[in-house]
């Protein structure tokens, strides 16, 4: 059998991606999960977060698969070191986060929110799910799962500090833009709201990147979190 970077030099076009989780049995059913989708190659394994970020830097993934709960480094240092200022400059720009969570992991997912993470994935997920969350990271859309994106939210919006923007920041928004905005914190990916909005995917990148600027941001989970905390979304 060919080892993962071996399948990704016979598939150079092939979504990339690296399985980080302590549990040999979740890695082997996550790879078993992924290369049965046309396009995806795992291209390498690592049981904890700190093996996970010396192995995505030489493979240099598209999108990482990773645990939140992990003995020694787990997902969240780990998302913080892929995500540090060392670590692009010395190996340019990290891949998608996607984070493995359960029901009960809310802080810790809070935390992987402000280290960097791009996606939230309940374990429970249907299979499907799995690679579809791995799409849309690797398009770089973030990934936030409805089953999950109440609690996380309530608790950004609960527990976070205050937000960095003003109300009247809210206000510079468009109202189109106010409609993006809503639809991100809904836990859409951009072709979701692109659907959803009848507009086209690439008005709908132009919608999200004049809303990072005029709200100071540089990402979706900041960007749902400002939402929350602005009350332009509220945690039913």
């Amino acid at each position: 059998m060919a080892s993962g970077a071996q399948a990704a030099a016979e598939s150079p076009d092939a979504l990339t991606v690296v399985l980080v989780d302590d549990e040999a049995l979740i890695r082997a059913g996550l790879r078993m999960l992924l290369e049965a989708e046309t396009g995806i190659e795992v291209v390498g394994e690592a049981a904890d977060g700190h093996a996970g970020v010396e192995l995505i830097a030489r493979m240099r993934p598209d999108v990482v698969v990773m645990d939140v709960r992990m003995p020694g480094t787990d997902g969240v240092e780990a998302t913080r070191r892929l995500t540090s200022a060392e670590y692009r400059e010395a190996h340019g720009d990290p891949p998608g986060i996607l984070i493995l969570t359960t029901f009960s992991d809310d802080i810790a997912v809070r935390d992987a929110v402000r280290a960097g993470a791009a996606g939230f994935l309940l374990k429970s997920a249907a299979p499907s799910v799995l690679a579809e969350a791995v799409r849309a990271l690797a398009k770089g859309d973030g990934w936030l799962d409805p089953a999950v994106t109440r609690a996380l939210l309530h608790e950004l919006a609960s527990r976070a500090e205050p937000a960095p923007v003003a109300h009247a920041e809210i206000e510079q928004l468009t109202r189109r833009e106010r409609e993006v905005l809503r639809a991100i914190a809904d836990g859409r990916t951009n072709t979701q709201i692109a659907k959803d909005l009848f507009l086209s995917e690439a008005t709908v990148k132009t919608h999200v990147h004049r809303i990072f600027l005029k709200l100071g941001i540089s990402d979706r989970a900041q960007a749902v979190a400002v939402a929350f905390r602005t009350g332009l979304v509220r945690a039913d």
